[in-house]
C-alpha cells in the first residue's frame, strides 16, 4: 500500500511538471490570442495564409471527421496529376460507391467528362461521385488514391490526418484536425485552377452522349460567397470548401483576403443557433473580423530601394562605391501596432567580392526575422563596377621606364667624348 502511494505521488509530480510541455509542443506556432473572442463552434482555428502562423485555435489539434472538406485534397492531386482538358470515364463503381443520401452530380456510367468539368462539380456542389471518378482516373482505384492522399498530407505537414476515400464519406478511419485542414487549404490555394473554381457561385454541366440534357445545374454549398445569403455573405471571402455528415456535423475551410492579408479559417462540428443560423458561418465572420482588425501585411522594404553602400576592392575610383538594392519587395505579417523600424536586417555578402561587377548582379542576401518568421530577398548591384586596370598600367609604366632608359642611353652614346689631357713632364 505504501509503495502504491509513493508511485502515485511520483507519477503525479511527473504529470504536473511535464504535461504543460507536451501540450505546448503542438501549439508552438500559436500567436498571442484574444481570449475574449466568442466562438460558437467546438472546434475552430484561424491561420495566416502566407506564414502559416496560427492566430486563434480552439481544440484545433484534436482529431475530427472532415466530411467534404476532404475534397480539397482530391482537388490538389487532380491539378497535380491531370490536365484540365483530359477526359475521364465514369465507372459503375464511381457512381454506386456514393450512399443514396450523399450529394451527387447525376453522373452516368460510361459518361465521359473533362477533368475541368469534374473539378467544378467536385468543389462547387460537392458532388461525391465526381470524387470517385477522379480518384479512379488518377490512381486506378479509390484505395490507391487514398494512399496518394495520405502521402500528400504528410508532405504538406499534416500530422494527425488519415484519408480512406476521396470525397469525405464517413469512415472511422477517415479523420483530420482543424490545423491540418488549414494546411491543406493553404496548399490548395496556391493553384490557380482551384482558386478560380471555389469562387464560382454556380455551375452547369453540359449535355453528353450519355446525358442529353443540360439541366444538371448546381449552386455552391458555400453561402459566404452568395450575396443573397445576407446573414452569411462576406465580400472578403475567396472560398474554399464546406462539408457536412451526420458524424462530422457542419464543417468549413474558408479563405478571405483584405488588402495584402489572406486568412484561413477552419470550423468543425458546428451546429445551429436557436434562431436557425449556422454557427460555422457566424464563427468565420467573427474570426475574420478579429484577424483583419488586429493584423496586417507590413511593407518592410521596396523593390530597387537602396539597402547598403559598400566599397569594392580593385575598382576604379569612380565606381568603387556600390549601392546594393533589394531584388524584391518584402511584406511581413505583423500586428497592427508593430514597429517595423525596430527590426534590424542581417546582411550576408558573397565572399571575396571584387571588381568587375555587372549591374543587376547578385551580391548577397538580406534577412529580417519577425516573430520567428524569416523574410528575405537578394541584394543586387545597382550599377556596374569597373576593375582598376592594374595590368594595363603596369605595362604602360614599364614601357615608359624602358623608353626613358633608351633615351638616356642614346643621349649618352651621342654625347662627344672628352679628350684626355697629356701629362707634362
Amino acid at each position: 500500500m505504501k509503495k502504491n502511494k509513493i508511485f502515485i505521488t511520483i507519477f503525479s509530480i511527473f504529470i504536473f511538471c511535464f504535461l504543460p510541455i507536451f501540450s505546448y509542443a503542438e501549439n508552438e506556432n500559436l500567436d498571442i490570442q484574444d481570449n475574449n473572442i466568442s466562438v460558437l463552434s467546438p472546434v475552430a482555428l484561424l491561420m495566416d495564409a502566407k506564414t502559416g502562423k496560427v492566430l486563434y485555435e480552439k481544440n484545433g489539434y484534436e482529431q475530427k471527421y472532415p466530411a467534404s472538406t476532404t475534397k480539397l485534397m482530391t482537388a490538389i492531386l487532380t491539378v497535380e496529376n491531370c490536365e484540365l482538358t483530359d477526359i475521364a470515364k465514369v465507372s459503375y463503381n464511381a457512381v454506386f460507391s456514393v450512399p443514396y443520401d450523399y450529394t451527387n452530380a447525376a453522373l452516368q456510367v460510361d459518361e465521359e467528362l473533362t477533368i475541368e468539368e469534374l473539378l467544378n462539380v467536385l468543389l462547387i456542389p460537392s458532388a461525391n461521385d465526381a470524387g470517385f471518378v477522379l480518384a479512379e482516373h488518377i490512381a486506378g482505384s479509390t484505395e490507391s488514391f487514398a494512399s496518394m492522399m495520405n502521402t500528400k498530407a504528410t508532405e504538406i505537414g499534416c500530422k494527425n490526418t488519415h484519408f480512406s476515400n476521396p470525397s469525405g464519406i464517413h469512415s472511422d478511419d477517415h479523420y483530420s484536425t482543424a490545423y491540418d485542414l488549414a494546411l491543406i487549404g493553404r496548399y490548395a490555394m496556391q493553384y490557380e485552377e482551384i482558386r478560380n473554381t471555389v469562387t464560382k457561385t454556380s455551375y452547369r454541366l453540359p449535355a453528353t452522349a450519355k446525358y442529353d440534357r443540360d439541366d444538371r445545374y448546381f449552386v455552391t454549398t458555400n453561402s459566404m460567397i452568395r450575396p443573397t445569403y445576407k446573414n452569411y455573405y462576406d465580400e472578403r471571402v475567396t472560398g474554399l470548401k464546406t462539408g457536412y455528415t451526420e458524424h462530422a456535423l457542419d464543417c468549413i475551410v474558408a479563405t478571405a483576403k483584405q488588402d495584402d492579408l489572406e486568412l484561413i479559417c477552419v470550423i468543425l462540428e458546428a451546429g445551429y443557433e436557436p434562431n436557425g443560423l449556422r454557427q460555422k458561418y457566424l464563427d468565420c465572420h467573427t474570426l475574420f473580423d478579429y484577424g483583419f482588425e488586429n493584423y496586417t501585411m507590413s511593407n518592410i522594404v521596396n523593390q530597387n530601394d537602396i539597402c547598403e553602400n559598400i566599397k569594392i576592392n580593385g575598382a576604379t575610383s569612380d565606381t568603387k562605391n556600390l549601392n546594393l538594392i533589394y531584388k524584391d519587395s518584402i511584406l511581413a505579417f505583423t500586428k497592427n501596432n508593430f514597429d517595423i523600424k525596430s527590426v534590424e536586417p542581417t546582411i550576408t555578402l558573397k565572399e571575396n567580392l571584387k571588381a568587375p561587377i555587372l549591374a543587376g548582379e547578385t551580391i548577397g542576401k538580406v534577412e529580417y526575422t519577425i516573430n520567428d518568421t524569416v523574410y528575405s530577398t537578394d541584394l543586387l548591384a545597382q550599377t556596374e563596377v569597373k576593375a582598376f586596370p592594374l595590368l594595363e598600367i603596369s605595362v604602360k609604366t614599364g614601357a615608359i621606364i624602358i623608353l626613358i632608359f633608351i633615351v638616356l642611353e642614346l643621349i649618352r652614346l651621342t654625347r662627344p667624348k672628352k679628350r684626355k689631357k697629356k701629362a707634362r713632364h
